[in-house]
């Protein structure tokens, strides 16, 4: 993750980015089970992060997004990582751990998983920055006050 240009120091910026370190972490909760073999255990960590992700999604695109896209700013990636959200629900709502490609299904998931988080981080967050003004800042207060971040919801435990 990006530490230098200073980015996460902008508090809705360093809070969506400590969300995606938090993904991460329960991402490779899913992988040690996936390759220990136990791939009911891999699915049943994916489906406890997916409450995360849903939420954490929502307030990338209620915020950030929605910002950008009324400033008509950086409108092709913005409608591409939407995409690849809805692109990685509907992946997660088929899968099948009787699958034969289960295992492969899953790991290519998290690996694009990895990819969006790092195209957002080193992307579309520190373009916010020196984009986004005070009517664009409102837009992603206003989404965050609406959905506060799952890292501080003791009701939603980190795995």
């Amino acid at each position: 993750m990006c530490e230098h240009c200073g980015c996460k120091g902008v508090e809705p910026i360093g809070e969506l980015m400590t969300e995606h370190s938090a993904l991460g972490h329960e991402s490779h909760h899913v992988r040690q089970a996936l390759g220990a073999g136990d791939h009911r255990e891999a699915l049943a960590l994916l489906r406890g992060m997916v409450d995360h992700l849903t939420r954490h999604v929502a307030r990338e695109e209620d915020g950030i997004f929605r910002a950008l896209s009324a400033s008509g700013e950086f409108l092709e990636e913005i409608d591409a990582l939407e995409g690849e959200h809805r692109d990685l629900e509907s992946t997660i709502a088929v899968l099948d751990v009787a699958a034969p490609d289960f295992a492969a299904t899953l790991t290519r998931l998290l690996d694009d998983l990895d990819q969006h988080i790092e195209r957002e981080d080193l992307g579309i967050f520190p373009v916010s920055v020196v984009t986004l003004g005070a009517t664009g800042w409102a837009i992603v207060d206003d989404a965050h006050a609406e959905s506060p971040s799952f890292l501080y919801d003791a009701s939603a435990p980190l795995s």
